[in-house]
């Protein structure tokens, strides 16, 4: 259920996640459901997808795309397959995923420097590809979803008990990804195997992805009336101006600043969520 209330936290106001999590958790399930939850894309938007998929050599078919894309490149691509190349530059995977959902599983095993290449576009929402003869800007405002084991055997903190990875191995592992990266990660979550008997065919079902989905367009509307952009987005000035605490908000936030180590960028992610949180609970203030 935590699992699941993030991913519609991200759905509604545009943020990136961070799953940690064992075999089977369910990372990647949640990762491909993400879309489904997304609106339809505005005609500005389904044109930009559009483009970019014809100027990568792709189809498009007799109109325009109109569904949020989904990308989930192998994690043994390259750095210039993430952000695009070539003599005549095309836009790669992170502007494919323009406007929609890029998804990175096993991210240790992903090679250093093309991770690193994702730290600019996460914040300006575009890539520029340099080359001697020309140099092209693409759109790469993604939204990113990024899953990883918590040790290279899979199983550290599992209830089973079967981890026999050493604290040394563990920390090596985890230390593959950079501290700038995961700061700008919205959400981090750590999720734990669900019970068998959660997993009976006659289980209680949950909340239908439909439902959700009405949910995160209400939410995604009130954003657009509010600022015309989703939370994940908001600026510094947007930031005081719509996301004002109470005295004792602030100082729970101040004290977590301090005990955390926390930077101003994860500061701001925070009040960011928040907001989508009371958005999302039909509430004005953040409480």
């Amino acid at each position: 259920p935590d699992a699941v209330e993030a991913m519609i936290v991200a759905a509604a106001g545009g943020h990136h996640v961070f799953l940690l999590g064992p075999p089977g958790a369910g990372k990647t399930m949640l990762a491909a459901r993400l879309p489904g939850l997304l609106p339809d894309l505005s005609a500005r938007a389904a044109l930009e997808v559009s483009s970019i998929r014809s100027l990568a050599g792709m189809s498009v078919g007799r109109s325009l795309v109109r569904r949020p894309p989904f990308e989930a490149p192998h994690h043994t691509a390259s750095a210039v397959a993430l952000v695009g190349g070539g003599a005549d530059p095309r836009p790669g995977e992170i502007s494919l995923s323009h406007n929609g959902v890029l998804f990175l599983d096993e991210l240790p095993e992903w090679d250093r420097k093309a991770l690193e290449v994702l730290r600019e576009p996460l914040e300006s929402g575009t890539v520029t590809v340099s080359r001697a003869a020309r140099s092209s800007e693409f759109p790469a405002r993604f939204q990113l979803v990024a899953a990883m084991n918590p040790c290279p055997c899979g199983w550290f903190g599992d209830n089973s008990g079967r981890c026999r990875c050493t604290p040394d191995a563990i920390e090596r592992y985890r230390g593959k990804l950079s501290g700038p990266l995961l700061d700008r990660i919205d959400i981090h979550l750590a999720m734990t195997r669900l019970q068998h008997e959660e997993l009976h065919l006659n289980a209680a079902p949950g909340e239908s992805s439909a439902q959700i989905r009405e949910r995160v367009i209400r939410t995604r509307d009130l954003q657009q009336k509010r600022t015309g952009i989703c939370n994940a987005h908001l600026s510094q000035s947007q930031l005081k101006e719509h996301c004002q605490l109470s005295t004792s908000n602030q100082d729970l936030l101040d004290k977590a600043m301090n005990a955390l180590q926390l930077s101003a960028r994860a500061t701001y992610r925070i009040l960011r969520v928040a907001r989508t949180i009371a958005d999302l609970a039909g509430s004005e203030h953040i409480n």
